[in-house]
């Protein structure tokens, strides 16, 4: 029992630090966008419930760190439609600096400030990591032969380094991936480099349907990662490309679960965050790093989907009543936020039994009750 408890102190305190820093991030999004369409900003808080600290700065903003870590906000001046509030608060609001009386692009781009921040904080951090330790380079190197694939019948060995497939250069594993792919069902001639000598095999690729065409496979998977220097530069250009691969990736993933093609066991909540949090922070600095700013691009990109409540249902009542030249009506706004609150409950809760379920309690629970 007392081993578990530096373990558990870890992932807290590794928890509380990635949150904070995606939290403050969003929110500050939020907050610079207010500054710069001219909303006055009443309080800003990292966590809810009751001020740990506060303060207030010389513009009338309170900042607040609060007790429970699970999120953060901000608070507009006259967020508040006029027909929601008391003629008193109105009273209190002033011209030109209410939420409310912004145009409509005003408020989506307050609105979207949010994410964008979370996006841009992944670009700088694997940017960051870039610049630092170099970019990593997938080589082409056999890591893992699928049985019965292509690779295993032509004779592939984990460590084989491909040099030239079908008279083309190979530098890293996606140039294996994408001549590959070009050559489906096709007998191609592969250079290979195994224990310092070079070897010629011939490979019969197979293939799969992708796009309404026929794509090669070979079977398989990379094993070594090489880091690259590179210059400031490249290595911003890097980091968009890094953030565009996890949003591309993740998009993919929501696909594929909407299709049925992949488990929702990979869907988590606090408690697997947590975990992760820990166990990555064992990793070292650059590994932490990296991982915030995966969550971060998720984070983004969670707020930007749709859902009232979220970012992305605010922008799309904001769409709609530029459309429309006026609000949607009060009881479409509130059934909407109804059904977002009630959905995001429903898939808080399903989150939460993946963690309890990855973490072993449900079992647990389950022989108890056996």
């Amino acid at each position: 029992m007392l081993t578990a408890i530096p373990e558990f102190v870890r992932s807290a305190a590794a928890f509380v630090v990635v949150l904070g820093v995606l939290v403050f991030i969003h929110e500050m999004g939020h907050y610079l966008a207010a500054r710069w369409r001219g909303v006055r900003v009443e309080a800003f808080s990292i966590g809810f419930g009751q001020a740990i600290t506060s303060w207030t700065d010389k513009r009338g903003t309170v900042w607040k760190l609060a007790w429970i870590p699970l999120g953060g906000y901000v608070k507009l001046h006259g967020q508040e439609r006029p027909q929601d509030v008391s003629a008193e608060v109105r009273a209190k609001w002033i011209p030109g600096q209410t939420f409310h009386d912004k145009s409509v692009l005003s408020r989506a781009i307050i609105i979207v400030a949010g994410p964008a921040a979370n996006f841009l904080l992944a670009m700088v951090l694997f940017a960051g990591l870039f610049v630092a330790l170099g970019t990593p380079v997938a080589l082409p190197v056999i890591g893992v032969v699928v049985p019965d694939s292509a690779a295993s019948k032509a004779g592939l060995i984990v460590n084989d380094r491909v040099i030239e497939i079908a008279g083309q250069p190979i530098g890293t594993f996606e140039d294996l991936q994408r001549t590959i792919a070009a050559h489906p069902s096709e007998t191609v001639e592969m250079i290979i480099q195994r224990n310092g000598v070079r070897q010629t095999l011939p490979v019969t690729t197979q293939s799969r349907e992708s796009g309404g065409h026929q794509v090669g496979l070979l079977g398989v998977r990379g094993g070594e990662v090489e880091y690259r220097h590179v210059g400031v530069l490249d290595a911003i250009g890097d980091g968009v490309a890094q953030t565009w691969a996890i949003t591309a990736e993740t998009f993919s993933g929501l696909a594929q679960m909407i299709r049925g093609n992949r488990g929702t066991d990979d869907l988590g909540g606090p408690l697997r965050i947590a975990q992760l949090s820990g166990q990555v922070a064992q990793l070292g600095i650059a590994s932490l790093i990296s991982f915030i700013g995966l969550l971060s691009v998720n984070l983004g990109l969670i707020n930007l989907f749709p859902i009232p409540v979220l970012d992305g249902g605010h922008l799309m009542f904001y769409l709609a009543e530029a459309l429309r030249g006026r609000p949607l009506p009060q009881r479409a706004q509130e059934y909407g936020f109804r059904a977002g609150l009630a959905f995001l409950a429903c898939l808080f809760v399903f989150a939460t039994w993946n963690d309890l379920t990855h973490l072993g309690v449900v079992r647990w629970v389950a022989g108890l009750i056996g």
